[in-house]
C-alpha cells in the first residue's frame, strides 16, 4: 500500500472518529465519512459525508462541519504525524441514495417484464 493511501485511510478514520466523539453539534445526525480524497501532495483533502436524510439534513450537516472545520483540523494534526496538515474540505456524497433509487428502477422494470399467470380453464378431451 503506497503512503498516499495509509494517509487518505488514516485521515478518513481519524475524521470519522472525531466528529462522532469529539463534536456535540444536534446538526451532525446520522453521519458518516463515505471517503477522503488527498492530492498527490498531501495539503488538500476532500472529505465526502453522507446523512441519513433528506436535503435540508444535508444543509445543516453541511454547516455543522464547516463550522467546526478548524477544530477537526487541530485534532487531525495532534493525531496524525505530518509535515502539513491538510486543508480539509467537505462535500456530500449522494452515491448511496443514487444507487438505491437504480435499485427501485430495476426493480420496477423486473416485475413489468415478469409473465404473467394466465388463467385459462383446461379442458379434457
Amino acid at each position: 500500500m503506497l503512503r498516499h493511501d495509509m494517509v487518505q485511510a488514516q485521515l478518513k478514520r481519524e475524521i470519522s472518529l472525531i466528529i462522532h466523539d469529539e463534536l456535540s453539534d444536534p446538526r451532525l445526525g446520522f453521519i458518516t465519512i463515505t471517503k477522503v480524497e488527498l492530492t498527490k501532495d498531501l495539503r488538500y483533502a476532500k472529505v465526502l459525508f453522507s446523512v441519513l436524510g433528506n436535503d435540508q439534513d444535508y444543509k445543516k450537516c453541511q454547516k455543522a462541519l464547516e463550522s467546526a472545520l478548524g477544530f477537526i483540523r487541530r485534532l487531525v494534526g495532534q493525531r496524525i504525524r505530518l509535515r502539513f496538515v491538510p486543508e480539509l474540505l467537505f462535500k456530500e456524497d449522494r452515491s448511496s441514495e443514487y444507487s438505491t433509487r437504480i435499485q427501485q428502477i430495476l426493480d420496477e422494470i423486473g416485475a413489468m417484464n415478469e409473465p404473467k399467470k394466465s388463467s385459462r380453464v383446461h379442458k379434457k378431451k
